[in-house]
């Protein structure tokens, strides 16, 4: 079958034919693959930042956002049939352990095992994960559409589900919601949230605020299409990231926002997006690659929280699966042709592309 290869760190990836995945273990589950998002921890990878912390043996089959079609199935999977349009989670868990047994699967203690990072991933024509990693969607379901919600979707949605109010107002005993309200990261009537970057995570972040607060959103970009796609895709105001930005937004908010999400996490947007909060906000930081350098007096005298995201749970992607069946959660994306993955990567380092790269084998 044909799957895209990194044979070298910094080189680009090639076209290979590789063996087909069989359902040899007890639990496995064969994806025929009908898109696999692209995203700039694929470049990462290429680039060899993962090579000392997370050594993969080369030549490794790139693609970690994956969706399609059941294949074939192992002996002890029941639940699935082929045919069965999916979409898979982006880490292979023991779920047995504590951390799986309490929902908090990204925790593993068996670690992370991550497709397309420590082992063959779906930007192939066919894909083997785990049947607990895999997710049905309706039957009308495109995967194509979909396939990028196994990353970006599910990050952004798992930063945002961080903040979302646990009880709303309707609670019936005043006094206990008052109570347990205070311990609770908020984002109720009249907050204002700050999505940094509208680009492949941001544009979902975005959408799931939306869908999940009352908060105002306001979208920050330097790109003024982007911006433009950030309103249709609800944003209430767009901020040009001119060197002006976090005044914009307190001049929006007046004292700040509640929280602001850094869908970047490069050293221009992390001492920006910390400059945006309000007194007691919370930033939470969601994209990688820069350093965080931030006053230690500043955060202490604002009581600044710092809250990192890695990826999301298996429930957070079947919750937001639900969104997406509701219309409340669409990707934009551009599609490429499998082998076309390299006009695709350099489209993406180059800021090409709005929303995300969807490969689609042929």
């Amino acid at each position: 079958m044909k799957a895209i290869a990194v044979h070298a760190y910094g080189q680009p990836p090639r076209l290979d034919d590789v063996p087909e995945p069989e359902a040899s273990g007890p639990d496995d589950v064969v994806v025929r693959i009908g898109g696999a998002g692209l995203c700039r921890t694929d470049l990462h990878i290429m680039d060899g930042w993962f090579a000392d912390a997370i050594p993969a043996d080369l030549p490794l089959v790139l693609g970690h956002e994956n969706a399609g079609w059941v294949h074939a199935v192992g002996p002890a999977v029941e639940h699935l049939a082929v045919g069965d349009p999916v979409i898979c989670h982006p880490n292979l868990t023991c779920g047995v352990c504590r951390p799986c047994r309490m929902g908090d699967d990204m925790r593993c203690t068996s670690g992370p095992s991550l497709p397309g990072l420590m082992c063959a991933g779906g930007m192939a024509e066919l894909f083997k994960t785990r049947a607990r990693a895999v997710v049905k969607l309706a039957p009308e379901a495109a995967p194509a559409e979909v396939a990028a919600l196994a990353d970006a979707g599910l990050t952004a949605y798992h930063a945002v589900r961080k903040a979302v109010p646990e009880l709303g107002p309707g609670t019936a005993f005043l006094t206990a919601y008052h109570a347990v309200r205070k311990a609770v990261p908020d984002l109720g009537p009249g907050t204002a949230a700050v999505a940094v970057g509208a680009g492949g995570l941001g544009h979902i972040g975005i959408q799931c605020l939306k869908a999940m607060t009352p908060a105002s959103v306001i979208a920050v970009d330097t790109s003024e299409e982007a911006l433009k796609l950030a309103g249709s895709w609800g944003a209430d105001h767009e901020v040009r990231a001119d060197g002006q930005q976090a005044q914009q937004v307190r001049d929006l908010t007046g004292q700040g926002a509640d929280a602001v999400f850094d869908f970047v996490g490069e050293d221009a947007t992390i001492g920006d997006s910390v400059a945006m909060l309000r007194p007691g906000g919370t930033y939470y930081l969601v994209g990688y690659g820069g350093t965080v350098t931030l006053p230690t007096m500043a955060m202490v005298l604002g009581e600044i929280t710092v809250a990192a995201n890695l990826i999301g749970t298996y429930a957070d992607l079947a919750d937001l699966v639900t969104l997406a069946d509701q219309g409340k959660v669409t990707l934009h994306s551009s599609r490429y042709p499998l082998e076309a993955a390299n006009d695709a990567i350099d489209d993406l380092r180059h800021g090409r592309i709005r929303g995300r790269a969807i490969l689609i084998p042929g």
